[in-house]
């Protein structure tokens, strides 16, 4: 099977993830859909779909789960070409003195230690036929001022800022795009920890007078892991409405 027609989506049950297999799916003859305990909505894409979306579970707070999920799909002996990284934690508003270390940890673990790990994994077998497609989705906070009680989220999707960076120099000689994109809030689930005036707030800030949806954000990943990007690399790019 053609590598480049396998793609592994981490967080695949949040909106983002389910609408990007939707629109992408004739696109790959085999989608690894990662989640941690939300399986309704993988269930629901292969019911929708059919069986070439593969469900894979892993708590990325966990190195073992972590590595054994790496495991699984290694064990079918067919790797991903192409990886989108949507995994993150939740969003809350903390003052940083009240912001503790296991909280930091769970950032760290969830959104670069994981990605880290499977792109250790995967990223050679890219470099070894000389293509590959990543694409990671931060936020828009890296534009500009962030906003206020935020550290170790932003702090994290820096991190994950330098990996891009740093891998899209690496690798470009042998083929592979390494790129994000990094919507403004956009009114998910993901927004469960922060209040509704923040929310509000938010889209009376936009220029466009409200919050972004998630079909915004979905055409700038399919974007990035199509041929029409094969010579754009390292790139972040805003989806904002201009509020950034």
């Amino acid at each position: 099977m053609d590598n480049g027609k396998i793609l592994l989506v981490t967080g695949a049950s949040s909106e983002v993830g389910a609408s990007l297999i939707r629109k992408t799916t004739n696109n790959y003859d085999r989608i690894w859909a990662h989640y941690h305990s939300s399986k309704n909505m993988i269930d629901n894409l292969i019911n929708e779909l059919g069986d070439k979306i593969i469900p894979v579970q892993a708590d990325f707070r966990d190195m073992e789960s972590t590595q054994q999920m790496i495991e699984k799909i290694q064990a079918s002996g067919e790797w991903p070409g192409h990886i989108v990284h949507l995994s993150a934690s939740s969003p809350a508003s903390q003052r940083f003195p009240k912001n503790e270390w296991n909280h930091w940890q769970e950032e760290i673990d969830t959104s670069l230690r994981s990605v880290v790990m499977i792109l250790q994994a995967f990223i050679p077998k890219m470099a070894k036929v000389k293509y590959g497609k990543i694409v990671m989705v931060l936020t828009s906070y890296l534009f500009g001022i962030p906003p206020k009680f935020q550290s170790s989220y932003i702090t994290v999707k820096y991190a994950l800022l330098g990996l891009v960076r740093t891998l899209a120099t690496e690798y470009a000689p042998k083929g592979i795009t390494v790129n994000a994109v990094s919507p403004d809030m956009m009114e998910t689930k993901f927004l469960s920890n922060l209040s509704e005036l923040a929310i509000e707030q938010s889209a009376k800030d936009n220029p466009r007078g409200r919050n972004i949806k998630v079909e915004e954000c979905v055409p700038a990943i399919e974007y990035f892991l199509s041929s029409v990007s094969d010579m754009i690399t390292g790139q972040n790019m805003g989806i904002t409405g201009g509020a950034r």
